[in-house]
């Protein structure tokens, strides 16, 4: 009798167990009513990985919106199950709330310097890194990979082959488009990093038909200047950013010395330098010399010397986010000062940006722009001054960074803002 009882019992809890298996369905596989809200301001754990799960969010076809200068550039995400498990497993702080909660926050946004922008897609973004570089060679790849955003990476090869046009996004870092091997001659010219650096680009160049790099890398940046005119958003640090301007202007003429391409520089070059080919700067001066370590004018920190001056805390405008909502979102930080660090090239000279730039970061008192952004064509790019956000001094041979210790990193921030902004819903300008 007690072992009929005890089947029966068994029996009775499996058929209400198949009772209720679909309520317990519904509840763990639909999403309920409500928003997860992703906080950036001093709140937020790990800002770096908040900007992979938005992205892998809208990569899911989650809707997605940025609230900008709410509680340092929030997000505000559908409520999601598969977004709230990324966020647990990547250490993200979110906050759920209901739908009348998420409408106190955007009557605060309505009556506020504050902005609800809607995130559509998630970018596919292109780096432009050589064959062979690790992550942390380039302050962005390693950012990218921390926050588990995917990207490609290209180089000359595919650029001259016409693959800009599959992405939305290009990021160009610690590079020398002029052909000059970042003018590391004088310093390091008989390294062996330096030899097969050179070797490396001399045999690609040839492989792809240009006799030298200098051809190649032109080619390289009238793909990238086309790139972005037909619509593209390019987004440069370091030397590929006053390189890239320069190589633009002197399309049609020499500027390299022998060492670097085997010819001498054009002595008419200054006549033929065409700045409207330029995407932030004009007026700029060149340094020809192989034995000078700098290129030009643009780079505050190397302006009329070989020596370093220091990297300057530099300071973020704050903009309006109903009028400006491009140059706001660009600029969305928990902090409106960001620690100066170098790079080949560090702070831009603000005698020479051209006056259609917007200017997003500066060190008051001074010439140093180190942050700005433009539009060229259909498209947009955005320049950051310096290397590593993280590594204020960036020497050659120094260990990498490591983004485990800086999570929530300001300098960081700007690099991935820019990542999250092709996403963003176009909108006219409002007046």
């Amino acid at each position: 009798m007690k072992q009929a009882y005890s089947t029966y019992r068994k029996k009775a809890r499996g058929f209400a167990l198949f009772l209720y298996l679909p309520f317990f369905m519904l509840f763990y596989l639909c999403p309920s009513e409500g928003m997860i809200l992703i906080p950036m301001d001093e709140t937020q754990t790990d800002h770096l990985k908040a900007y992979g799960v938005v992205y892998n969010a809208l990569k899911a076809g989650v809707k997605s919106y940025w609230l900008l200068n709410y509680r340092g550039g929030s997000f505000a995400i559908d409520d999601s199950r598969e977004v709230e498990l990324r966020a647990g497993r990547y250490g993200v702080f979110i906050e759920r709330m209901t739908n009348a909660g998420f409408a106190g926050i955007l009557e605060v946004i309505e009556n506020n310097n504050m902005e609800k922008v809607t995130l559509e897609k998630s970018p596919k973004i292109a780096v432009y890194i050589p064959p062979g570089a690790l992550p942390w060679d380039d302050a962005v790849t390693l950012a990218l990979t921390y926050a588990d955003i995917p990207y490609d990476t290209v180089y000359d090869r595919e650029v001259v082959a016409g693959k800009l046009s599959d992405y939305d996004w290009l990021h160009l870092h610690h590079e020398d488009f002029t052909g000059q091997y970042s003018k590391f001659y004088n310093a390091f010219r008989s390294a062996q990093w330096y030899q097969r650096q050179k070797m490396e680009l001399e045999k690609l160049a040839k492989s792809l038909g240009f006799k030298k790099v200098t051809e190649c890398k032109k080619a390289v940046a009238l793909a990238i200047k086309e790139y972005v005119e037909n619509g593209g958003f390019l987004f440069a640090m370091c030397s590929a950013t006053n390189t890239l301007d320069i190589t633009l202007a002197s399309l049609g003429t020499d500027i390299a010395e022998a060492p670097f391409d085997g010819d001498g520089v054009d002595p008419n070059y200054r006549a033929k330098l065409n700045f409207s080919n330029c995407f932030a700067f004009e007026n700029f001066t060149i340094e020809t010399s192989a034995m000078a370590s700098y290129f030009d004018n643009i780079d505050v920190n190397m302006v009329n010397t070989p020596l370093r001056k220091p990297a300057l805390d530099f300071q973020l405008f704050s903009f309006s986010a109903k009028l400006d909502p491009v140059p706001t979102m660009l600029t969305q930080d928990h902090t409106s000062v960001i620690q100066g660090y170098f790079g080949l090239c560090t702070s831009f000279n603000k005698d020479v940006i051209k006056k259609s730039v917007t200017v997003l970061g500066f060190v008051p008192g001074t010439i140093c722009v180190n942050y700005l952004h433009g539009v060229k064509g259909k498209g947009m790019f955005a320049y950051l001054g310096g290397h590593d956000p993280e590594d204020y001094a960036h020497l050659v041979g120094d260990k990498h960074t490591m983004l485990e210790l800086h999570k929530n990193s300001p300098g960081y921030r700007l690099i991935l803002n820019n990542v999250l902004f092709p996403a963003a819903e176009k909108k006219e300008k409002k007046t």
